[in-house]
């Protein structure tokens, strides 16, 4: 786990934008992704290219088609890693 990659790619608000839109169906093609943004296909790319780089998502290639899935398994980890900063109540404060 890579957090200035994750923590990057999550910087943009089109990377969070896409994240929120492969939460909803689960699986699409970067075609179908960029045909949800007024962005070029290489801007699309770029932002996909960051989210897998980040390992915020991973591919799969079925025929021609490329199809984008979201790794919740890395948004697991960033949560509990951001658990260790959250105040435990019970814990005496120094």
């Amino acid at each position: 786990m890579s957090l200035p990659n994750i923590f990057k790619a999550l910087s943009d608000p089109v990377r969070r934008e896409i994240l929120l839109k492969l939460k909803q169906k689960r699986k699409m093609s970067a075609g179908e992704i960029a045909a949800e943004f007024d962005l070029t296909n290489a801007t699309i790319s770029y932002h996909l290219s960051t989210l897998k780089k980040a390992d915020l998502v991973f591919e799969t290639r079925y025929q021609k088609y490329i199809y984008y899935e979201i790794n919740t398994s890395v948004f697991e980890s960033v949560v509990m890693w951001l658990m260790q900063f959250q105040e435990d109540k019970d814990e005496p404060k120094k």
